[in-house]
């Protein structure tokens, strides 16, 4: 590894070494052993939590994360109004409900969402991952199923009172994952490993609609249409879920039924020499919230997410939609925009993979954004439906593959515990208002070409790149702050003796990502 890059993990002296030799009873840097160990970790924890992601995928999919392919008629939303699977199923139909009223009715889900996801990132440590992760997808599984099975869902009010409810209870998910990662593996992993449970779920969302239509075929067992089975389905396979995740989910490493104890030692010694402040000594503060909300890489970021998030809910949401009236047909539509996804998923793992090899989040960001840039100009300037559908295939790669990548740049440069969860939480913030903004920026009579919005999302994929290097440039800087003569002996003044663990723990947990050995990942 480059001496740059090497500069960026806390190492720990050879009298540190030895004593975590001593204690975990194997060489301490033996990278066979911690390969085998990571990988035992990858194994245990990874599948779980991308199956926790895609049931929350699914069972937000199934009332209106898809859209319809035809325009709307006239006297209808000028939208194109949503047709998830149990809209397809007949739920609008049974309900009555306009197309402005369902469409109220799908984005009311992200206010409750939105707001859950601070407080619950807050309060993940104390109430412990392995009660509150699955106690909420038994939670939600059950909220699903009432929509099927109860007189919840008969009105135009009680779905809207539903789908409050489930946003409130779905939006923990997400920034909870990566938090909940960030504390099972290094700086230099994690770009990976959220890319993989992030892109994996999501290609993995096609699954919806084929079950769904599987479902649907129950219409009228049990006097029920097919879109209550839908949910009622669906909703108790979350509570399965939810049940055995109570049993699969541990806190921390060391509570892994899957691990060794040389393995668990072994991976948090490595977790501590790569971050002093990962170990559970800090307690909660107001003020730690206030320092990541004014840190400006963080305040960076959060502009950078709101318009990745515009973009990226965008895409997912209404690219049938714009194939189709590029001039494609229904049924060739849903084929065609498969493949800029499948690119996709392809480029957000190679990606992330480069990222964390070299451990820089900046230039791949950045150089994956520049790929977006060039689809929405592509785009703009297209008049020719095959040219404008290739740029699809620059447009959404560009897109999805720099989501994961920002998210781990995010979670890098935070610590303590307390200002990393509230830096990844007013993340996932910033992304889905961008995701409410989206929703509402395709109106029909601006297609196939959308221009407005295509201007739109140019500025904001042109300026994730700006604040992509942006931020390397202020990280470069407070990286070389800290290397100037005196900066660490002032730092570090009122802990005392550094040598004096009890004084250095007290200097990790205070300074956090300021302390002077503390290397932000550029």
């Amino acid at each position: 590894m480059p001496e740059k890059l090497l500069s960026q993990v806390v190492t720990p002296s050879e009298d540190s070494q030895s004593k975590i030799e001593e204690k975990i009873g194997i060489p301490y840097g033996d990278v066979e052993l911690e390969r085998k160990a990571v990988r035992r970790l990858d194994w245990s924890i990874l599948p779980v939590m991308t199956m926790f992601y895609l049931l929350s995928f699914l069972d937000r999919a199934n009332i209106g994360e898809h859209f319809d392919l035809v325009p709307p008629t006239v006297g209808s939303l000028e939208l194109f109004t949503t047709s998830g699977n149990a809209r397809v199923a007949g739920l609008q139909r049974d309900l009555r409900l306009t197309d402005r009223e369902y469409q109220i009715c799908v984005t009311v889900l992200y206010v409750p969402y939105i707001c859950a996801e601070l407080p619950s990132n807050l309060v993940l440590r104390r109430i412990g991952p392995q009660r509150l992760m699955p106690t909420l997808l038994t939670a939600w599984g059950v909220v699903v199923t009432l929509q099927g099975t109860s007189g919840l869902v008969s009105s135009f009010a009680g779905l809207v009172v539903v789908r409050a409810v489930l946003g409130l209870i779905e939006g923990p998910m997400f920034p909870g994952i990566v938090l909940y990662l960030s504390g099972f593996y290094t700086r230099r992993e994690l770009s990976l490993r959220i890319a993989l449970f992030f892109s994996s779920a999501s290609l993995s969302g096609a699954f919806s609609g084929l079950l769904a239509a599987a479902i649907e075929k129950m219409d009228g067992i049990g006097n029920k249409p097919g879109w209550a089975w839908i949910f009622i389905l669906e909703g108790l396979f979350t509570v399965l879920m939810g049940f055995i995740g109570f049993f699969l989910v541990p806190a921390t490493p060391r509570e892994s039924k899957f691990l060794t104890y040389e393995q668990k030692e072994l991976i948090m010694a490595r977790l501590e020499r790569d971050r002093p402040s990962i170990l559970p000594a800090d307690k909660f503060s107001v003020k730690e919230i206030f320092r990541s909300l004014t840190s400006p890489q963080v305040i960076i970021l959060f502009v950078i997410f709101f318009m990745v998030g515009t973009q990226l809910y965008g895409l997912a949401l209404f690219l049938p939609s714009i194939v189709n009236q590029l001039g494609f047909d229904r049924n060739r539509s849903q084929l065609l925009s498969v493949g800029p996804f499948a690119a996709g998923f392809f480029l957000t793992i190679i990606s992330a993979i480069w990222s964390d090899r070299y451990q820089m989040r900046g230039i791949p960001a950045a150089t994956i954004s520049l790929l977006s840039v060039a689809g929405f100009s592509l785009f703009f300037a297209a008049r020719e439906k095959y040219v404008a559908y290739g740029a699809l295939y620059l447009m959404v790669p560009g897109v999805y593959a720099g989501a994961p990548v920002f998210i781990a740049w995010m979670a890098n440069n935070s610590e303590p515990h307390y200002r990393r969860a509230t830096s990844i939480a007013i993340g996932f913030v910033a992304t889905n208002s961008g995701g409410i903004l989206s929703t509402w920026r395709f109106p029909t009579k601006e297609g196939p070409r959308f221009t407005n919005t295509t201007i739109m999302n140019l500025v904001f994929a042109i300026l994730a790149v700006v604040g992509a290097f942006l931020n390397m440039a202020y990280l470069h800087y407070k990286n070389q702050s800290k290397q100037r003569p005196g900066y660490r002996e002032r730092k570090l003044a009122k802990y005392g003796d550094e040598n004096d663990p009890d004084a250095s723990l007290r200097a990790w947990m205070d300074l956090g990502d300021k302390h002077p050995d503390y290397r932000y990942t550029l």
